[in-house]
């Protein structure tokens, strides 16, 4: 392949965002079975080639990297599953992460603090790293993880808040950033908006409306946003809108609008007392409490989007209200002079007034009223249009919400304006559902920003339109693997992926900042761009005091070029960062969406990166690579090492991988399949695994472990609602003895999804297991059980529920420290329990943040932290004992 086409792509999973919010089912998640609004048109179809299988997304990939190339079908994909690992088999009850989170800040604590090794610069255009699987050079420069809102003032303090990192604050227009949020139960942020007296409020929840987005603990207000911090008393209203996403708060009439997952709601902004009024749920029997409450589509029967407020008359007012996927619900809603809304099903102009062509919507209005701008996803491109899902941009000339509106883009359109996406593959607009902003420059109501997966602006209020922010340089001629020979076109910019953005002034100056999956990046509002009209002028704000990194996996192995150690890591759309010890800079050596991770403990170099599906590549040299494999493909230094479960789409989208405790060149993999490699690093082609264990149809793999040869792995199948069923197969790495346990049906072992395993170094058949989701008090499904820790002394024949004063909440890895104890991640933080010891403590004070994958140090001394929002952090062992 060309070098362009054979970089990986910035992928958009969504993967869930670390918070303490309260959880009810997650905004997005496919409804089960058939009874999705469209039916066979179901939220699973996201392009051409999809299928909808008892309820989940199935994969149909291709390719020698198990891409099939439609970034929108492993959106939902890798949404759906993680998302299935913490709902299933059942509907999750509001509250349980905000009664997890009670109870976990009520355990004693260890010793010791956190310290976070991952808040340094994260360049992923590292040019030490242009190997073959890399996306250096690509233009997006330092990265963080996902930013779902942005606000900015004129007096330089712009207002960052990230997907599952909590909100941030810069005071010198970008940059030396101070996190602002870590007080709050909920570290997931839906929507930031300051008011017209300087107050900043922000709306907990992320929403995008996608499977893996936690739910909020509602509104918070800051009264002095340039020096406070949010604090829990600074809620508004009750605990009405708990168990919410919050896709907007918008101003009118001397209230704040809040769209959110539970409809619309308004409060008075002169106080913060007092309930929240719900204007309008078009379905209210579906809200909690309604007769409608157990559906299992009632998460999708009251979504509102947006809310534009006439600059005429503030109590007029136009809802943008529907499920992204369609439901005859779906449209533009405006209340009569009795006080009912009503949906308007005609004289809206060119903006569609069909419940099939109103997904998605986003609202602007221009600083002098003169002008409304809206972005409009559409169910049906998004069910039937393998290419975009977008319906177009549209402006409203009179100023007023009522219209008449006048299409000003399709994606057609976008695509000829110098998008990088054609030459990717896709169009502007495939994933609309996920990625959208919309501002006017306030000094001219013609001048506008919109984001979807780029960034584009049209200085004529929408007859033209340039792609300042395309989604990388690969496509182009001018690009080369050196930037130094670059040309003209090739200019940094910015991540893809937009959900953000917020116009504001520095030093008498105006920026717009574009918040995105890559974190936050400005330039001049009028701005210059090259012959292409692409910017030459964006400034990324990463810097390395932000750290809102979405890590799935961590690895650590001892630096033999500069002593200490190396620490590696898979992340949410950023690939692989890699971080030797005498990095001042964090660089990325591999593209995409980093997995799970091995890392040789003797050799930090020793690298095996999963990227989706196990799709692994290896690496013993950090992929360290000056780009000549271009020219020479020889000159790669990683080596595409799939198992064959990758090319028959047979794996979890995050899929497991081990190495044996006692024999680390013994690798253990898991699809539908067990397979097992005995070169190590030295492998060099997915043809040197061999199945040990076919664990069955419908059959894939959560965990797997192994110690001494001996080889656990843990499955589900069905994964989700619809008949979940989960269970454990051991044996050993040469294939024999190999059986699935029985497990009893007495809730010993609940029937959840079983998350990791942690072997005894000392003894094999001594083993831990974590379980994910949520006990039966807030599960509905049958046999959902309780506990979260079991430990077996027989090899996995029985099993002891060891939780004991264990929080209910989410486990998702488990490590046996040197002396013994035993150390659990879970979603809201580690807890330990020390050698000796029957109950549990909490492990430092970490945000409320998931923690997906727990590692030591070589030496065993340093316990190292995979944080999805937070990024890597560390604490010593002897400090936990």
């Amino acid at each position: 392949m060309s070098a362009p086409t054979r970089r990986r792509r910035w992928l958009t999973i969504c993967s869930l965002t670390a918070s303490a919010a309260l959880v009810a089912v997650p905004a997005g998640a496919a409804p089960s079975g058939n009874s999705t609004p469209f039916g066979t048109r179901a939220l699973a179809q996201l392009a051409a080639g999809r299928e909808q299988s008892v309820g989940m997304l199935t994969p149909n990939l291709k390719g020698e990297d198990g891409d099939d190339g439609n970034e929108a079908d492993e959106i939902a994909e890798g949404a759906d599953q993680y998302a299935e690992a913490r709902t299933s088999p059942g509907v999750v009850a509001p509250g349980a992460y905000g009664a997890a989170w009670q109870n976990l800040s009520k355990l004693p604590s260890t010793g010791g603090s956190w310290r976070n090794v991952t808040d340094l610069p994260y360049n992923s255009d590292d040019p030490r790293y242009r190997d073959i699987d890399s996306n250096s050079s690509g233009g997006s420069g330092n990265v963080t993880g996902r930013m779902a809102a942005i606000a900015a003032d004129d007096d330089g303090y712009v207002y960052a808040g990230s997907a599952g990192g909590g909100v941030w604050r810069s005071r010198t227009g970008g940059g030396h950033w101070q996190p602002i949020s870590d007080r709050l139960p909920a570290q997931s942020t839906g929507a930031l908006a300051l008011d017209g007296t300087g107050r900043l409020w922000l709306g907990t929840g992320e929403a995008t409306t996608n499977a893996d987005a936690y739910l909020g603990s509602g509104v918070y207000v800051l009264t002095d946003p340039h020096h406070g911090t949010f604090a829990s008393r600074s809620r508004v209203g009750g605990d009405e809108l708990e168990s919410t996403t919050v896709h907007q708060l918008r101003f009118g009439g001397g209230k704040v609008w809040a769209a959110t997952s539970k409809g619309v709601w308004s409060h008075s902004t002169k106080t913060l007392k007092g309930a929240w009024k719900l204007e309008f749920a078009p379905n209210p029997a579906f809200l909690p409490g309604g007769s409608e409450a157990d559906d299992p589509d009632a998460p999708y029967k009251n979504i509102a989007n947006d809310i534009a407020i006439d600059p005429k008359n503030p109590n007029k007012v136009v809802l943008a209200v529907g499920w992204r996927s369609g439901d005859d619900y779906n449209g533009f809603y405006t209340r009569g002079a009795g006080g009912t809304w009503t949906r308007i099903t005609s004289s809206l102009g060119d903006l569609p007034t069909d419940p099939d062509d109103v997904g998605n919507v986003t609202f602007a209005r221009s600083a002098d009223g003169s002008r409304y701008y809206a972005i409009d996803q559409s169910p049906e491109q998004l069910n039937t249009n393998p290419d975009s899902g977008l319906q177009g941009f549209y402006v409203s000339k009179s100023g007023s919400p009522t219209g008449p509106w006048t299409k000003i883009a399709d994606y057609q359109g976008l695509a000829a304006s110098g998008s990088a996406l054609t030459s990717s593959g896709y169009m502007p607009g495939v994933q609309a559902w996920y990625n959208q902003f919309l501002t006017v420059d306030p000094s001219d109501p013609q001048h506008v920003y919109a984001g979807l997966e780029e960034v584009y602006e049209s200085k004529d209020g929408g007859g033209t339109w340039s792609t300042v922010g395309p989604y990388w340089n690969f496509g182009f001629s001018c690009w080369s693997i050196d930037p130094a020979k670059q040309t003209g076109d090739c200019n940094q910019t910015t991540h893809s992926d937009q959900h953000g953005v917020a116009i504001g002034r520095y030093h008498g100056k105006s920026f717009v900042y574009a918040g995105n999956d890559g974190g936050v990046y400005k330039r001049p509002v009028t701005g210059s761009q090259d012959s292409s009209g692409h910017a030459t002028d964006w400034t990324s704000l990463n810097d390395g005091t932000i750290d809102t990194l979405q890590y799935y996996s961590v690895g650590v192995g001892k630096d033999l070029t500069y002593g200490g150690v190396s620490v590696t890591g898979g992340l949410q759309d950023n690939g692989q960062s890699v971080l030797r010890s005498n990095d001042k800079v964090m660089g990325s050596n591999f593209g995409g969406d980093g997995g799970d991770t091995l890392t040789d403990p003797a050799n930090g170099c020793n690298i095996a990166e999963e990227y989706v599906y196990l799709s692994i590549q290896v690496t013993q040299n950090c992929a360290v690579n000056d780009g000549s494999w271009v020219n020479d493909s020889s000159k790669a230094t990683s080596f595409n090492v799939a198992p064959a479960d990758n090319a028959t789409s047979e794996a979890r989208f995050i899929a497991p991988l081990a190495a044996d405790a006692k024999t680390p060149s013994t690798w253990i993999a898991g699809g539908r399949h067990v397979w097992v490699q005995t070169k190590g690093y030295a492998i060099r082609s997915g043809d040197e695994w061999t199945s040990v264990y076919d664990l069955g149809s419908g059959r894939t793999a959560t965990a797997v472990a192994a110690s001494g040869g001996k080889v656990y792995a843990a499955w589900c199948g069905p994964c989700n609602n619809q008949g979940f069923a989960r269970g454990i197969s051991v044996g050993n790495a040469d294939g024999t003895g190999w059986h699935d346990i029985t497990l009893p049906v007495d809730g010993t072992v609940p029937n959840r999804y079983l998350s990791g395993f942690a072997v005894d170094p000392k003894n094999a058949e001594h083993v831990y297991l974590t379980v994910n989701g949520f006990s039966r008090q807030w599960t509905e499904g049958p046999g959902a059980g309780v506990g979260h820790v079991f430990e077996s002394k027989d090899g996995g024949t029985t099993w002891k529920d060891i939780s004991k004063n264990l929080p209910d909440v989410p486990t998702d890895s488990a490590v046996v420290t040197p002396s013994g104890g035993l150390a659990v991640g879970t979603d809201l933080g580690v807890v330990y329990r020390a050698p000796g010891r029957t109950t549990w403590q909490r492990v430092g004070s970490l945000p409320a943040v998931a923690v997906l994958q727990l590692k030591l140090s070589p030496d065993g001394s340093t316990l190292y932290a995979a944080t999805h929002g937070r990024g890597i952090y560390t604490i010593k062992v002897r400090d936990c004992d």
